[in-house]
């Protein structure tokens, strides 16, 4: 089932974020553009190269008006000690939230049953809270920060243009379309 169009449901947990635990919750999130960016644990393969190639674009999110909580079902304490422990972790401005619990990973229909690990998966949430980009990939498959880059800057266009939709590739300044009638059958 897509969770495209409902809204994040509540939950309150510990970040680490520069050097600190904080407290997060759904109220810290609204108002504004954000990304939840499941991965299955810390101190792993795969997961080490998708958290740094986000961690580069972080910059450009946060110029966007977009907050990123990256989320596992480790510990705010595993979070930090991989930080302090890994180069490319090490890189990391953006909260990291812990969700032992699973609460979270559930909430976003993620969790993987009987294992305690999270899928990988990708949510855009806009400043009404409502998810508007969804990506599940498989174990194996890492995710592409600047191909996300991308869908949030097409979903914030179309947020802040009714009538006007992003075609594929779409990029910044290009041309979009107005669906009517008159484009049936001429794309």
């Amino acid at each position: 089932m897509s969770l495209v169009g409902t809204s994040i449901k509540p939950f309150k947990t510990t970040a680490f974020v520069q050097g600190k635990f904080v407290d997060v919750s759904e109220a810290d999130v609204a108002g504004k553009w954000a990304v939840f960016f499941f991965y299955p644990a810390d101190f792993t393969f795969v997961c080490p190269t998708e958290l740094e190639d986000l961690a580069a674009k972080y910059d450009e999110l946060k110029g966007l008006g977009v907050e990123v909580y990256a989320v596992s079902t480790d510990t705010h304490f595993s979070h930090k000690a991989w930080h302090d422990s890994s180069p490319a972790i090490g890189k990391i401005n953006y909260y990291m939230l812990g969700d032992p619990t699973g609460t979270i990973t559930r909430n976003f229909d993620v969790m993987r049953e009987g294992q305690g690990l999270a899928d990988r998966g990708t949510f855009v949430v806009d400043p009404d809270g409502v998810i508007q980009i969804m990506e599940t990939t498989c174990e194996g498959v890492g995710r592409n920060a600047e191909e996300l880059v991308r869908k949030i800057k097409a979903a914030i266009y179309v947020r802040e243009h009714p009538g006007q939709v992003c075609p594929a590739k779409w990029e910044s300044g290009a041309e979009t379309l107005a669906p009517s009638i008159d484009l049936v059958g001429k794309i």
